[in-house]
């Protein structure tokens, strides 16, 4: 069997991925058609050894199309997500809209798979944030055998979190380095952002952590355990693809090192590379293209009972967007052949 998928956003850098990636992972797919804002209307992009003309999102019908991912921001999906989901068309939204929504599942399919017994509510499943996508990867086998009681995270986040304008942003400042009659002020980021890093990801909140750091807390919580207390400081570093995550865990029960890089190697999405000497480590660079989720530095924090600190490193364009979206649409697939 195969279904009627839409693309929504698809000349942006998630778009195209989602486009590779269901042709990676062979998503069982009878018709595909690729969707963006007017402005691109015609534009081509590349869906396996096929090219597609984009489709303008203004005149779009969702109906008789199966499943819509969304890769455009809150603003488009909220006008045109409800309009899908009424025609019968299963949204996997990537944006932040529906994530906290009681009504939508927020899903990783590694850790509450589960959740997507409830898409019918809304005809909305909602897509993680990148930062949360990898972490909670890690965070969830560790958490069925000791419970988490506190996780102290602190991001390493790449440019293309920010589009297609922040990678532009990054290269340009980059090259007027090396050119002094050539300069490239901050416009996409609040500072400098070529051999700088930025404290800095979304908007300031009253109790001065950023919306990217809530956003950590919240969803982790919605997909793991409400119980887990979580604080995130997020940090845009001058990488062009792969999140990096510094994590420091406290649990109910001890946990051994070695026992937990037992249970993360035999964790479903997780790749182990953490050998003690000079490169047993993965950095973000050796990441992208990957559908992993790498662990490293996995080590006991003496600092307290109950304590491992841990590296974890993931392409944000897969995992934390692209793949998580195709593998919840893989997810939604199975379910809906169970309903018949």
């Amino acid at each position: 069997m195969g279904y009627k998928v839409v693309v929504v956003g698809a000349t942006g850098n998630v778009g195209r991925e989602m486009l590779n990636i269901l042709v990676e992972r062979q998503f069982p797919i009878d018709e595909i058609a690729a969707v963006a804002s007017r402005k691109s209307l015609g534009t081509e992009v590349t869906f396996g050894e096929t090219t597609l003309k984009t489709k303008d999102l203004d005149a779009f019908d969702f109906s008789g199309w199966d499943i819509a991912l969304f890769a455009v921001g809150s603003g488009p999906t909220k006008t045109y997500a409800p309009k899908a989901a009424a025609a019968g068309c299963v949204v996997i939204d990537n944006s932040s809209l529906y994530r906290y929504h009681p009504a939508v599942p927020l899903i990783v399919p590694e850790v509450n798979p589960e959740a997507i017994h409830g898409y019918a509510k809304k005809n909305i499943i909602a897509n993680p944030n990148c930062s949360t996508a990898q972490m909670v990867v890690a965070l969830k086998p560790l958490h069925d055998r000791a419970r988490i009681k506190r996780v102290v995270v602190s991001t390493y986040q790449s440019v293309s979190g920010a589009g297609k304008e922040g990678m532009d942003e990054l290269w340009d400042q980059t090259k007027a380095i090396y050119n002094p009659v050539t300069d490239v002020p901050p416009a996409k980021f609040q500072k400098q952002i070529a051999f700088n890093v930025i404290p800095h990801i979304d908007d300031f909140m009253d109790d001065g952590s950023t919306k990217e750091e809530w956003k950590m807390v919240a969803e982790t919580k919605k997909i793991v355990d409400t119980k887990i207390k979580i604080t995130a400081t997020c940090v845009r570093v001058p990488v062009f693809v792969g999140h990096s995550e510094a994590i420091n865990i406290e649990f109910e029960d001890f946990l051994d090192e070695d026992e937990a890089r037992d249970i993360l190697r035999e964790a479903p999405g997780i790749m182990v590379i953490d050998k003690r000497e000079a490169g047993g480590y993965v950095t973000p660079i050796e990441c992208v293209g990957d559908f992993a989720t790498f662990i490293s530095r996995i080590r006991q924090d003496s600092t307290i009972d109950n304590g491992l600190n841990l590296w974890c490193v993931s392409d944000n364009l897969r995992k934390g967007a692209a793949l998580n979206a195709v593998q919840i649409a893989e997810l939604l697939g199975r379910e809906i052949l169970k309903k018949g």
